[in-house]
């Protein structure tokens, strides 16, 4: 509690006299949450902004904490984007109080919550992985170029222009995914996860989607629920289950023996990426990269 507080009143101290951007070299400072923002801003701003990304590779965004050393590049930043509808549960207080004196945007905003999928588990009312649905990804692109436009109006149109190619690419991912999923039965389509990251993509491609859980990694799952689980699995056959790369393996694992107590298999698919992108560097470092090995994994093990 006091470690939130001091931040907050570094925060606002520091706030209150900002009163215009302060750029590097002439760029943009801009500050990002997740893994999946900081790639995007990386794709829209490439060597025209600064980017520094709060959480890295495997961090889990709902158990993220800002540190005294995260305050620098909180104050530093002319402008912060996060994810919104508290997926960042623990920096929530950090943000709206940032809010008031400084351009904090919450890229979630721009979505229309009538499409958005209900949860109980979070302040905002809404599941917040977002980002599994590739046209909820594409309006957040657009909101992300619009902002970045109006901050830097010099260079709003070499914003748009990487805007569109990515959007491209974005166009072709979806084709992609829509075919290699498509090689899958219907009646296969379960997918069995540490936590329910996965809805948006379930209800895009037609997948029931499970997640031991619930949708935050803040709750643990019980006893009950692994017994509960375990038997949906030997009653609907599911040949593989899946560990995430944020989330600790052992409820899975746990999971994996129950059913195997029951006197039945289940293996362990592989691991997916759900509220971080792979290692800086990899195909999985990006939002695309990891799009496209999740569904490959996906497929290959539920087959």
């Amino acid at each position: 509690m006091k470690h939130t507080v001091y931040l907050i009143t570094v925060l606002l101290a520091f706030s209150a006299c900002k009163d215009a951007p302060r750029t590097q070299n002439g760029k943009l400072n801009i500050v990002t949450t997740t893994t999946m923002i900081t790639d995007l801003v990386k794709n829209i701003g490439r060597d025209s902004v600064n980017v520094q990304g709060l959480m890295g590779s495997g961090v889990d965004p709902h158990l993220y904490k800002a540190s005294e050393g995260d305050v620098s590049k909180l104050t530093g930043a002319d402008v912060v984007f996060y994810s919104g509808l508290h997926l960042e549960g623990k920096l929530v207080d950090v943000f709206e109080k940032m809010g008031r004196n400084s351009n904090t945007i919450a890229l979630a905003e721009v979505l229309d919550k009538k499409g958005l999928i209900g949860s109980e588990y979070f302040a905002s009312s809404y599941d917040p992985h977002i980002w599994f649905n590739i046209e909820y990804w594409k309006q957040i692109t657009n909101y992300l170029t619009e902002e970045l436009g109006k901050m830097d109006p010099d260079h709003a149109s070499f914003y748009e222009k990487n805007a569109a190619e990515y959007l491209k690419k974005l166009d072709a991912l979806e084709d992609e995914v829509r075919q290699i999923i498509s090689t899958l039965p219907e009646e296969k389509r379960i997918l069995v996860t540490a936590h329910d990251a996965f809805n948006y993509f379930g209800k895009e491609y037609g997948f029931e989607v499970v997640g031991l859980q619930g949708l935050s990694t803040a709750t643990e799952a019980g006893v009950q629920d692994v017994q509960n689980l375990a038997q949906l699995i030997i009653d609907k056959r599911i040949k593989s289950i899946f560990v995430e790369s944020s989330v600790p393996k052992r409820t899975i694992e746990a999971l994996q023996q129950a059913v195997k107590a029951k006197g039945h298999d289940v293996a362990i698919g592989g691991t997916l990426y759900s509220d971080a992108l792979g290692n800086a560097g990899t195909v999985e470092g990006t939002y695309i990269g990891m799009f496209r090995y999740n569904v490959k994994t996906i497929i290959g093990a539920l087959k």
